[in-house]
């Protein structure tokens, strides 16, 4: 059996926060991802010669590099540099509300004075007003520094025996040291560029493209074409196509990659995998020789040729692990299908699990595909796309991913079953010779434009940006204005086009930063009149964003009487709290399912109620599960063990500073849910206390799943008058 090509993608995205008419930056993402993920991920593939895979760099993601290069500030960064003992209150706010932004149990709990800082703050139950003159001028400056340290990657430690010390040091530190961070940030920005070309130059690396400014090229081209994956939903008002503004994009995304890198790119990832039949001849158009999608747009295509059974198996493993050919007015692409499954693990699910059990397990599960397609494919080895995010879900391995990806990285290489491989490498030797007649159009999240298009919200946006670029097309042809004033106008008209400003309208994702979110993009659009000398109209200034930040659970309303028996009852769950599987990591989208569709909880005076709805019967899908695990961050040192939940009266053990309750009074059951009821004393949950849980499913020793998949359920334990506080709410 020839080895099996591991094609590893990671791609690497931000959206163009930079105001280039206010000269504003308000969100402070690529400064921080530059200094943990974009050099990271680069410091990690250098650190392995032998080792090949591909990475996408987004053009508009290069342009703020270079920016911060050059002396690019945000207001992040404005606030960071200033003295401490001088800022003003509304810096000191600011402050408060913006610094604690990371990943808490990742970035700030590891490091005991940011998660001294951070229990001082208090998010969430105190505002920054009520808890400001807790900070002393020193808290401040520990403050500035910490929310910039955390996010520097782990190896620039291991490099850098300075900044090693700095770390060490754990705060106090001078305005002078503060300083000296936030130079060496700018610093290592200065390298990732650099260091990708020279990983490419040297062949470790495929350096791909997306259109510029990341836009969701088949709706751009023709917003009809989100009914063929949704047939009945609703599109927005204004349906004129925009052609011309996808040559635009691929045109300048081709040319600053030639100007980065050297060369012209040959792969593509379009954005969000986002593909149709008609923009194919557009992007061959500009040199581009392949493009990557996800597996279910090969399904849709195929229709249902290639497809995975009921137990999450490819029926024909031979046509998804290969390149297909697809051709528009007899311009060819190649395209490969991303294996969701395989790509979920990594942003999901290793992240809970031992390191280097994860990477010889995804490694094994690489090695299994090689061997289910040897033999029928004659001599062409199975290609295995694995694409995803390359800098959302580092923040939750415990060491940033440190041991897993070198790991992954050394053993892929040594392994003589496996040939980790650029794209572009396996398809010159291997061309595509199977043809997809006609493309489906959809995206790599459930082969659909819900997202961008299928919410109230989305269609308002792109009603907007119809407006606006009806406006700037008249202002064009009316050539009154300067070619450099009409540059600037359009290149605020593509910024808007950009993906991510739909991705946050809509229900689907949220975070705290929402109302941001609409707000730049409409300032966007507000800035093409401003340019052209007009005043923005109305509609523009009125946010777009109506849902408040959603909450990923409810709260019980009352106290529960529940038997715990395993069998459904609507009336004892009535008025409990509710936690439905979904997309609360707001970057990141799952496309795999999991085995939890909801977990109900609450409380009666003794007892802490939950219950667990799995897809099917929960002692048929809980088989499979050795251990139900409640770990709780508050109160700490807790955790709750349901051993074999399947079971229809499975054993739990209740542990306090890792040692077990004795004769417990903890219970559960399986049948068609799965049922757990524990006492509060053996928790040592105080009425009025907090009670914040997460749950995971382990299965061999490894974790198979958690709930949530980010962050905990919230809870506080009732006190007696419990039902009066919460009816008079």
């Amino acid at each position: 059996m020839q080895p099996v090509s591991l094609a590893l993608f990671w791609h690497q995205h931000q959206p163009y926060y930079p105001d280039d008419v206010s000269g504003e930056t308000l969100m402070p993402w690529v400064r921080m991802h530059g200094t943990k993920d974009y050099i990271g991920m680069a410091l990690h593939i250098a650190e392995v010669p032998e080792f090949r895979c591909t990475i996408n760099l987004v053009p508009s993601l290069l342009v703020q590099i270079q920016r911060y290069v050059d002396g690019l500030s945000d207001r992040h960064l404005d606030v960071s540099r200033m003295p401490a003992d001088g800022l003003s209150e509304a810096d000191v706010l600011y402050l408060m509300d913006h610094f604690f932004m990371a990943y808490v149990d990742g970035m700030i709990r590891p490091h005991t004075r940011y998660f001294e800082l951070y229990q001082k703050r208090n998010p969430g139950r105190e505002t920054a007003a009520a808890v400001r003159d807790r900070f002393s001028a020193q808290d401040l400056r520990d403050l500035q520094v910490w929310s910039n340290l955390s996010w520097f990657h782990e190896l620039l430690f291991e490099r850098d025996v300075d900044l090693r010390d700095f770390r060490t040091k754990g705060g106090g530190w001078t305005e002078a040291e503060k300083q000296w961070l936030l130079d060496q940030q700018r610093s290592i920005l200065a390298e990732i560029v650099p260091l990708h070309r020279k990983l490419s130059e040297g062949g470790q690396v495929e350096i791909t493209t997306t259109p510029f400014y990341h836009p969701i090229m088949p709706l751009l081209w023709d917003k009809r074409s989100a009914r063929q994956a949704m047939p009945g939903c609703e599109l927005p008002r204004h349906m004129d196509p925009y052609p011309e503004d996808v040559h635009e994009h691929l045109r300048r995304a081709v040319e600053l990659h030639t100007q980065s890198f050297g060369s012209p790119p040959r792969g593509m990832w379009p954005s969000e995998g986002s593909v149709s039949q008609e923009i194919i001849g557009a992007i061959a158009d500009v040199g581009i020789e392949w493009i990557a999608t996800d597996e279910e747009i090969l399904m849709q295509s195929t229709d249902g040729f290639v497809s995975r059974d009921g137990h999450g198996l490819v029926t024909r493993p031979e046509m998804l692990f290969r390149p297909w050919r697809i051709e528009q007015d007899g311009k060819p692409l190649q395209i490969v299908f991303r294996d969701h499954g395989l790509s979920d693990l990594i942003g999901f699910h290793y992240q809970r699990n031992e390191p280097v059990w994860a990477a010889e397990d995804m490694l094994g599960k690489v090695i299994s595909i090689g061997r289910s397609v040897a033999g029928r494919t004659g001599d062409r080895p199975a290609l295995v796309p694995i694409i995803l995010d390359g800098e959302n879900c580092w923040e939750f391995y415990p060491d940033g991913g440190v041991r897993f990806l070198r790991h992954l990285y050394r053993q892929a290489a040594a392994n003589p079953q496996v040939r980790p491989v650029r794209m572009i490498d396996h398809l010159d030797e291997y061309p595509a010779t199977d043809r997809i007649a006609k493309l489906f159009a959809g995206s790599w999240i459930s082969h659909n434009f819900a997202i961008w298009i299928g919410h109230e919200e989305d269609r308002t946006a792109w009603d907007m940006l119809h407006m606006t670029r009806e406006y700037l097309v008249q202002a064009t042809g009316a050539g009154h204005h300067k070619p450099d004033v009409l540059e600037r106008a359009w290149a605020e008209l593509y910024i808007a086009e950009g993906s991510d400003w739909y991705w946050w309208f809509g229900g689907e994702f949220s975070s705290a930063q929402d109302a941001l979110f609409d707000l730049l993009f409409r300032r966007h659009l507000q800035n093409v009149f401003t340019l052209l000398g007009e005043s923005a109209p109305p509609a523009l200034l009125r946010p777009i964003k109506r849902l408040a930040q959603r909450t990923i659970h409810t709260q019980p309303r009352s106290f529960l009487n529940v038997k715990v028996d395993g069998r459904q009852s609507f009336f004892e769950w009535l008025n409990a709290g509710a936690y439905r599987a979904g997309q609360e990591r707001g970057t990141m989208a799952q496309t795999s399912e999991g085995l939890v569709r909801q977990v109900l909880f609450g409380f009666d005076r003794d007892r802490l109620l939950l219950r667990l709805d799995t897809r099917h019967a929960a002692r048929e899908d809980l088989a499979g599960i050795d251990e139900v695990r409640l770990r709780f961050l508050e109160p700490e040192h807790v955790e709750v063990r349901v051993l074999h939940p399947g079971a229809a009266n499975a054993q739990v053990r209740v542990l306090r500073d890792g040692q077990k309750v004795p004769r417990s009074k903890a219970s559960a059951a399986a049948h068609d849910i799965l049922e757990v009821s524990i006492p509060l004393s053996e928790i040592s949950v105080q009425p009025g206390a907090a009670c914040h849980w997460s749950i995971e499913l382990y299965a061999h020793k490894q974790s198979r799943e958690r709930i949530p998949a980010e962050g905990a359920i919230e809870l506080a334990a009732p006190s007696a008058d419990f039902e009066q506080r919460v009816w008079q709410a």
